[in-house]
Formats: C-alpha cells, structure tokens, sequence
C-alpha cells in the first residue's frame, strides 16, 4: 500500500524543513559542536514540523556516520540507524510515547526506569519523544522532575506539544530544566511552494489557483496540506484543478463570495435568504463558508486601504480592485469585527443557517445604522442636516452606494421646560410663565448643601428676571452651550437634573431626577462653570447648590454599564429631536460606536 504525503515526503534533513529554520540551525549547530542539551521542549500548531524535527535530531545523534564535516551536523539520511528511525520502526535508542494515551504517574515512572538504561552503542544516545506533551498530569510531571534535572548520560527527552502553557500551569518547573524553541505557522506561499515539489515528485501538474486554495484550507499546517492534497488526488486521475479542489474539500467559490459582495454593495437584503438556501442545498458547511467570506472581507479591507488583497487568486484580486470605490473600510471593519464576535457562538450553534442569514441581512443594512457623533455634531447646532450614514460609501458617512442614501436630521428650536421631578420636559403655560417666582412643589428634602461660593456677580440691570420657570425654560440652551464648550460629563448630568428652586439672594438649587453619586460629583465639581453660563441670561445668579442626595445613604451608587450609557444616549436622542426618534422606530435604528 502506498504510503501518505506526509510520510512519503516527511524531511530526512535539518535544511528541509519548512520555515522553522531558527529551530533547525540551533539543533544542527549543537549536534556539530557536541552540546546537545538533555531536555528540549518544542511548541507550536498542530502540522508545523515539531515530530519531525524531533525524529531528525534522533536520527542525528544516531547516525553511523556522525561527526563527518561533510555532513556539518545533519544525519545522513542513509544508514540503517537513519531508515529506522525515519521510518518509526522500532529502534533500541529512540522511543516514541503518546502522552495523551500515557499520561499518568506509573507512565512517567516507567519511563523513568527505562531511561536508566543506557544506550545500545558507545557513540549513540537515548532519545524519548513525548508528543502531546501538555496531556501529562501534574504528577507525571513530578515524577520526570529529577531525572529532567539529572538525567543520565547521553539520554535526551524532547516534549512537542500544541499547549504549553498547560504545561506551564500545571508543572512550571519543568520549563526551566528544558530548552524551549517555538515553532512559527507556515505561511500560504511556502506551502504552495512545499505542494509544487510533491506534485513534481509525482508527476502531476496542478493549477497555481488549486494549490492557493489547499493552501487556504490547510491554515498554516504543512501536514494537513499534504493530507489535503492526498484527498484530492483519490478523487481521480489528471491534472490537480481549481474546480476539483473545491468539490473534493467542499469550498465555496470565490465567484459565489464576490456576489456576495456585491448583494451587501447594493443593500439587496431580501436576496440573502434565497443565496443562503442554494449554499445549503449545495451542502456547504457554514463553518468554513463564513471563514471564507470573512478573508474575503480582509482581502477586500487591504484593497480599499490601498494594498493588495493577500491570499486570493488573480482573478478575485481584479474583482476586488474593480469593487474598491463601493465599500468604505469603516464598513468593512465593522462587518469583521461582527464575524468575530459571532464565530465562538456560531461554532456551537445549531442554527448556524439561521444566525448566517441574520449576519448577512445586518451587512446588507449597513446604511440605515445612524453615525453617533453626526448626530451629536447635527444635534449640537453645529450644522443643520447631515448625512448619518456609514454604509456603502467612499467615506465613513456618505451616501451609501446601491440604494442607501443620507438620512437629514433637522433640530428644532430647544422647548422650556419645567422639573416636575419625572425627568420630563414640557412647555409651560402662559399662567406659569407669568406666575411670580416660586420653588415647584417636591417631595420635602433636607436643607441644600452650597457647593460653589459665586464670585460678584455683575449688575442686574441686563438680562431675564431669576424666576424657576424661566430658568428651567433655559435648561435645555445650558445643556448644549456646556457640551459645546468641551463639557459633555457636566452637560449629561444636567440632563438628569433641573432647577429646583431660586432665591431672592440669587441662589440656584439644583435637583437630581435620581440619586446617582456619578452626576453628582460632576455638578458639584463643575458648579462654576453652570454659573458662569447662566449669567449670560440671569446676571443675578450669585451661587448654585445641589440638593442633598436623599436616597444616596440607603441605596448604593449605580455602577455604568456600557449598556447603560447606550440607552441613555437612545433615550436622550429621542427625547431632543421628534424627527430622530421617529427615525429610530420606523427603521430601527440604533447607535453605532
């Protein structure tokens, strides 16, 4: 029976293998120089060469022709020592141990008896591989401690594992008795380059776009692309071609991602259920198809950044260079960053179709998402209409291409108001508005603590008359003067706070819609800059004071959450503008970061 790729063409030298050529020279100079070290423990993903770099330090140390400078530390690949070993057959002076079958205490104390022995020869060594080392327990681990600390002469223990920082966990003081050497993952070209050798030594052809896209699915693992390629070939004789790849490994075209693209470009929602429905009756699994789509959406980012799309045939890099102008990179960041934040629950779900569908129908919607701080910059006064989209443009919040256009918000004059201890602000009427000053009934408090002492105050003989209902019809104009002024912390604790009563000395007590130490401490700390502002229009303000917080003794402070914050933000948008808030229902707006 023939043997598999991967043993077939597994390295016989230091200098073959692939990429870890930091680990090979460092193995190759010890063993040319005769300090090999007794303990080596080497880490790195799963198909990256670290059993087969264990299996050519074994086969150098035994090799009969050892020491020749012509050889310059590397076996010869040749000799009966060599052949058996490279072979995995059995050999007196290597032995290979899984630790995930072998894990435990009375394992690792045979092991420990054998390792006593010596080797067969004069000249040769004992060399035990322990793959899947991570698998050891903790009192295996304990057991190996003294002959790892001092070990018998000419015995070597190399550990490969995919975890060590298991190990680290669970047996520290192992680490320190080994020399540690970190195994990099191949990248797509060297195993491109890896599978154009093989495929000579065969004596079969391959399109360059089919090995890309063994490379693609192999993830970094030159064992698995050689398994891959294995697979492809028992499909039938002939050339390796792209089309064969991708039914043999079950990938989705490239020309299948790049629609997809263009159905999110022209904000078709309605067409991802049926392009969902004929990807399943395709049988494709969803799992590999959102990765593809997701370096897709990467190679499409670089491009749109202006570099080049990586890991894509030539033919996807046109498509996606002819696409730059239709995407905006914010978009696309958005999009990979929901992808990641899905792909954990994805994984494990059972309506991985479901949850595909609702993903791509949110790409596809992208336009409607509402820009906070265009919002905030059109709330503010600072411009009338703006354009809150983030999707489908050239610019973070242009017009969105294939049908998503701007969204104006036009803000209208701010409304007095009255503290009527709801949080609530409504229109006075006209018998309010000329009724004499007096404090608007509220639930009694303790006496108001004075917070700031007011500086002279300039002469009353400019401005409004200081009555509660006129400040509070000025509430909401001091809200933004103070966010425009660079005090957004100050100006959202007035939002949750109105005049509560006036002085005829002209003191202002403010009062908390709830007893929230946060916004406290920032009315308290900025109760200069408050009046400052509202002497621009009551010069008979002398000094602000907050009202006791009465239920702050019997309730603790609110912890902000981030969830908090983002339905504070929804409610105050709503609450300011009756063209936003009508927006938010009828497209189901919400904020974006």
């Amino acid at each position: 029976m023939p043997l598999a790729l991967a043993r077939k063409y597994r390295p016989k030298r230091f200098d073959d293998v692939a990429v870890q050529s930091h680990v090979s020279t460092t193995l190759k100079g010890a063993i040319e120089r005769g300090r090999v070290a007794h303990g080596y423990l080497l880490c790195g993903p799963r198909g990256v060469g670290k059993t087969t770099l264990a299996r050519v330090l074994a086969m150098a140390l035994n090799c009969e022709r050892r020491g020749d400078p012509a050889l310059g530390g590397e076996p010869c690949g040749e000799c009966a020592s060599c052949t058996r070993i490279w072979s995995g057959s059995a050999s007196l002076d290597v032995v290979e141990i899984d630790a995930a079958s072998n894990r435990g205490v009375d394992d690792a104390r045979e092991l420990r008896e054998r390792a006593m022995y010596a080797p067969s020869g004069e000249d040769h060594y004992k060399v035990y591989i322990v793959d899947e080392a991570h698998m050891l327990t903790r009192e295996a681990w304990n057991a190996l401690l003294k002959i790892l600390e001092e070990p018998p002469p000419r015995v070597v223990f190399v550990f490969a594992t995919t975890e060590p920082q298991r190990i680290a966990q669970s047996a520290a003081p192992v680490l320190s008795r080994l020399q540690r050497f970190d195994f990099k993952r191949i990248g797509s070209g060297d195993i491109r380059q890896r599978l154009v050798h093989v495929l000579a030594g065969e004596g079969i052809s391959a399109e360059p776009e089919a090995l890309a896209a063994i490379a693609r699915a192999a993830d970094g693992s030159m064992r698995d692309a050689l398994s891959l390629t294995d697979q492809v070939l028992s499909m039938g004789d002939g050339a390796v071609t792209a089309e064969r790849v991708r039914e043999a490994l079950g990938i989705v075209p490239e020309d299948e991602l790049i629609a997809l693209l263009d159905l999110i470009a022209d904000r078709r929602a309605a067409d991802v259920f049926p392009t969902v429905a004929r990807l399943a009756e395709g049988g494709v699994d969803f799992g590999g198809f959102l990765t593809g789509f997701a370096d897709m959406l990467r190679a499409q980012l670089a491009v749109v950044l202006g570099g080049s799309a990586p890991d894509v045939s030539e033919r996807a890099r046109d498509a996606l260079d002819a696409r730059r102008d239709r995407f905006a990179a914010a978009d696309l960041l958005r999009m990979l960053q929901a992808i990641a934040e899905l792909e954990p629950r994805f994984r494990k779900s059972g309506q991985q179709q479901l949850l595909l569908e609702t993903l791509l129908v949110r790409f596809a919607l992208l336009d409607r998402s509402v820009d906070l701080e265009e919002v905030l910059r059109t709330l503010g006064g600072q411009s009338a209409s703006g354009s809150s989209s983030s999707g489908g443009g050239s610019g973070g919040g242009g017009t969105g291409s294939g049908g998503g256009g701007s969204l104006p918000f036009v803000r209208p004059e701010p409304r007095p108001a009255r503290a009527d201890g709801s949080g609530n602000r409504a229109e006075p009427t006209p018998a309010a508005a000329s009724a004499p000053s007096a404090p608007v009934a509220r639930k009694p408090s303790p006496a108001a603590a004075p917070v700031e002492s007011a500086r002279p105050a300039p002469s009353p003989t400019a401005g409004e008359p200081l009555e509660v209902n006129r400040l509070a019809g000025r509430w909401d104009a001091l809200v933004e003067h103070l966010r425009a002024a660079g005090k957004p912390l100050l100006a959202t604790a007035l939002e949750h706070s109105s005049p509560r009563a006036v002085t005829a000395k002209g003191d202002v007590t403010i009062e908390l819609d709830e007893a929230i130490d946060f916004y406290a401490r920032a009315v308290t700390d900025g109760a200069s800059d408050v009046l400052a502002a509202l002497r621009e229009w009551f010069p008979a303000v002398q000094r602000i004071q907050l009202a006791p917080l009465s239920d702050a003794a019997a309730t603790p402070p609110k912890r902000m959450t981030t969830e908090m914050v983002r339905a504070e933000r929804i409610a105050s948008l709503r609450k300011r503008d009756p063209i936003l808030s009508a927006a938010i229902d009828a497209l189901d707006l919400d904020v974006a970061d």
